[in-house]
């Protein structure tokens, strides 16, 4: 590529000494107006560079534009650690991140073709004769003129029962009967104000009276009494005045109220949903489902599949106005389809797409944009998708980039390595002996790199190697399941064998494998591995969630400093008072709070991320404080504790599932689904097993470079080696390849899917004409 242009502008964007995470001063020039694909190991810095850098300079360059008190955030925050960026165009960012689960966001309103849907009805709706037109927000259920008073918009009403709430009535209430009661001196304190009340708390609930276990359970009131708590041996503990709260009151309130995911979540078991009986699930208001387009109100609309959609708008004849917006709906719908989508619904809820549908709705609504001369950095566009899908993604890569744009990708999809303009090769391998730039150049020339470990696998590929089939052991068999698109399917699972369950996005995989359950007849123990954040604060890490933590803090309490100063392991965590810096209550980082966008976090000012006060630093394990042995990565740290097992074999585990490059402390924040997913994968390897153990996986190459998937499948043949069995939803036709069992499901998404197409070993589904994804295991197979 030539280095200037005719017009004397820079066509690249150069990069010169980042040195973000684990980045060793890197230099790079990308070329702009180019598909460019950032790769390499994971850990290895590709993300650093791509997100960490280049992104967070635009990111920077734009607050910097704008008011001073954005700038004056931005340094809180800090800029990205480079020498400088040139070339730099503005940049739009798309991570698989997701934002707070929120019922009320959707398919329709995160693509904004909600929007166009109301506009519609408000424009061409069939309305009842004398009714008023109503304005699109009445078509809302996320307004107050559009939302259903009874259900608030939600659809659904929510119900406690006797049953749910004391599952075990022959217990007493001071036994705990009342299971939805919360614990610790919250439920002591509502067992002492019935006692207080002359309610009988020492009797079993089902002899008492049936009109106090209503009043119990169920009252509205909230009578306050003076409780005279039980004295206790050394303990003052003076009359005060409690106010009772029913159980199904105290339910109501956490579910609808609390911050905490984890009280909702306890709350919701006590809970029953069912359709609002007002506006049956429509979640608006009469007035508004009374208006209809093609002889459907826009709830009934909003539950068809998207391609659905699209051809019953095509079909419909219309006025002017009506044409005019069917056709833009259409057009937009289009856009979303083509990227494999076509089976979600309006009205599907964000909480329930996975990371990666998310993003690619997102993708889809960037390309109606308009935008041109921006950079594009997305984060594995490919995850979760069929190789029948991605061939449907670079097509719409192509189109962002023919639009005049450049799109910077971090990826490990090999057919979208192949398609780029450009490769940014990061490595060798992870943290510490990675982070430099190995090639920056056309895809070709990444043969000639022998560091590079991405270049095996482009351009060295054999057919999967033969293996001997296991035999299975059993069967678990599922079903019939008529769930989302599952109509009364009926599987069969092999046990003491590997099994991929198959099949193109919104085919019916998932749905299929959470049947799986340990009430089946031959499950014994069920571990569901997921992708689901091990924390959501940079209080949450590799070491407390394995443990680890409380084997590092008994040692620190075993030096000699420790035991002249008194210090109990208590002193050595960031959770509790004491040790902890209170600056940041032992976060290491602040809340830093940019209004008109999703808060962030900054170093703490005090303790610049340690975490601890100086008192709790100046102790030292072997030469190391607390806080510098929770900044040693898996493999440095498997060195310096190689002397004590306890600590040793987490470690060894971690290694094992391919984390040596992660820091012990490092936020849970900071880990991508894959991560978090290897994790408790590593958690669970380290407990003893005894017995037969069913792990169930849900696309567990997810984020994984190619080398990484070989450590990773190494770990899952060895579960299946020592006697357990394993089921993985994928979509990597590698990890298919080598798989005892496959399960095809299809052949198409949505309606389309829902039914088993395929099944057998790797050969037999390769072979199947009715199965998509038979094509592309039969080229993997050398078939």
């Amino acid at each position: 590529m030539p280095d200037t242009r005719n017009d004397g502008h820079d066509p690249y964007v150069r990069v010169r000494g980042a040195r973000e995470h684990n980045l060793a001063g890197v230099d790079v020039d990308v070329p702009r107006d180019a598909i460019a694909v950032f790769t390499g190991v994971s850990g290895s810095g590709k993300s650093s560079l791509a997100f960490g850098t280049i992104y967070a300079e635009a990111q920077r360059r734009y607050f910097e534009s704008v008011a001073p008190y954005a700038r004056r955030l931005i340094h809180q925050v800090g800029a990205p650690k480079v020498g400088e960026i040139t070339g730099l165009p503005p940049a739009v960012s798309l991570e698989q991140r997701r934002s707070s689960p929120n019922t009320r966001s959707s398919v329709g309103t995160v693509t904004t073709l909600s929007n166009s849907l109301r506009m519609l009805f408000s424009r061409a709706g069939t309305y009842p004769k004398g009714a008023a037109r109503l304005d699109s927000d009445a078509f809302s259920p996320n307004t107050a003129v559009g939302a259903c008073p009874e259900c608030h918009g939600l659809g659904l009403v929510h119900e406690t029962s006797e049953e749910l709430l004391v599952p075990e009535p022959e217990l007493s209430i001071r036994e705990g009967a009342i299971a939805a009661w919360p614990g610790a001196w919250q439920g002591k304190n509502l067992r002492d104000v019935l006692d207080a009340l002359g309610h009988d708390v020492d009797r079993p609930w089902r002899e008492l009276d049936a009109k106090d276990r209503e009043w119990i359970l169920f009252t509205q009131e909230q009578p306050v009494v003076t409780v005279h708590p039980v004295r206790e041996a050394g303990r003052i503990q003076r009359p005060y005045q409690g106010t009772y709260m029913s159980a199904r009151r105290y339910v109501m309130h956490t579910f609808s109220d609390s911050k905490s995911a984890t009280l909702r979540a306890k709350a919701e078991r006590f809970l029953t949903s069912a359709p609002c009986p007002v506006c049956g699930g429509g979640r608006l208001r009469p007035e508004a489902l009374a208006v209809t387009f093609a002889g459907r109100t826009i709830a009934e609309l909003a539950a068809l599949p998207l391609t659905a959609l699209a051809g019953l708008l095509t079909e419909h004849d219309g006025s002017e106005t009506a044409r005019f917006l069917t056709e833009d709906l259409v057009a937009r719908i289009g856009t979303v389809t083509e990227l494999g989508l076509g089976y979600l619904s309006l009205d599907r809820t964000t909480p329930s797409l996975s990371s990666g549908e998310l993003q690619r709705l997102r993708l889809a609504t960037q390309l109606r944009s308009g935008l041109f001369g921006v950079v594009y950095v997305l984060d594995e566009p490919s995850a979760g998708l069929h190789p029948a899908d991605t061939e449907a993604l670079l097509v719409v890569l192509d189109r962002l980039k023919a639009a005049g744009n450049t799109v910077f990708v971090v990826e490990h999809h090999l057919d979208v390595i192949r398609h780029a303009d450009w490769i940014v090769d990061v490595g060798p391998r992870a943290g510490v002996h990675g982070g430099r730039v190995l090639h920056s150049g056309p895809p070709g020339e990444l043969a000639g790199v022998e560091e590079s470990a991405t270049r095996r696998f482009l351009f060295d590929r054999a057919p999967a190697p033969g293996r001997t089939v296991r035999r299975p052991t059993g069967w678990l068999r599922t079903g019939p399941v008529s769930r989302h698109n599952l109509k009364a399917v009926e599987a069969a699972f092999p046990t003491g064998v590997l099994t991929a369950v198959t099949g193109v996005s919104g085919s019916g995989k998932s749905t299929l494998v959470g049947t799986l359950g340990e009430e089946l007849e031959g499950v014994g123990r069920l571990v569901t591995v997921d992708q689901k954040p091990i924390g959501r604060t940079p209080r949450s890490n590799l070491a407390t969630y394995t443990g680890l933590f409380d084997v590092v803090r008994k040692l620190f309490t075993a030096t000699e400093e420790a035991r002249e100063r008194g210090y109990k392991a208590g002193r050595f965590s960031f959770n509790v008072p004491g040790g902890r810096c209170e600056t940041c209550q032992g976060e290491g980082f602040v809340s830093v709070e940019l209004l008109f966008l999703p808060s962030t976090y900054a170093p703490c000012p005090d303790c610049r991320g340690a975490r601890y006060n100086p008192e709790t630093l100046e102790v030292r394990l072997r030469g190391l404080t607390i806080a510098e042995v929770l900044d040693l990565t898996v493999e440095s740290a498997a060195d310096f504790f190689a002397g004590i097992p306890a600590a040793a074999r987490s470690l060894r585990t971690l290694l094992d599932v391919g984390l040596g490059y992660l820091r012990l402390g490092q936020p849970a924040t900071e880990l991508s689904g894959g991560e978090a997913q290897r994790i408790k994968l590593a958690a669970e390897l380290q407990r003893l097993r005894r017995g037969h153990t069913l792990y169930v996986l849900d696309e567990p190459t997810t984020g994984l470079h190619p080398a990484d998937v070989e450590v990773l499948m190494r770990q899952l043949h060895g579960l299946v080696d020592a006697g357990h069995s394993v089921v993985v939803v994928e979509h990597d036709m590698d990890v298919v390849a080598t798989a005892d069992w496959v399960l095809d499901l299809g052949p198409g998404g949505g309606e389309e899917g829902g039914r088993i197409v395929a099944q057998g070993p790797p050969h037999t589904v390769a072979a199947s004409p009715e199965s998509r994804t038979a094509r592309y295991l039969a080229a993997r197979l050398g078939g």
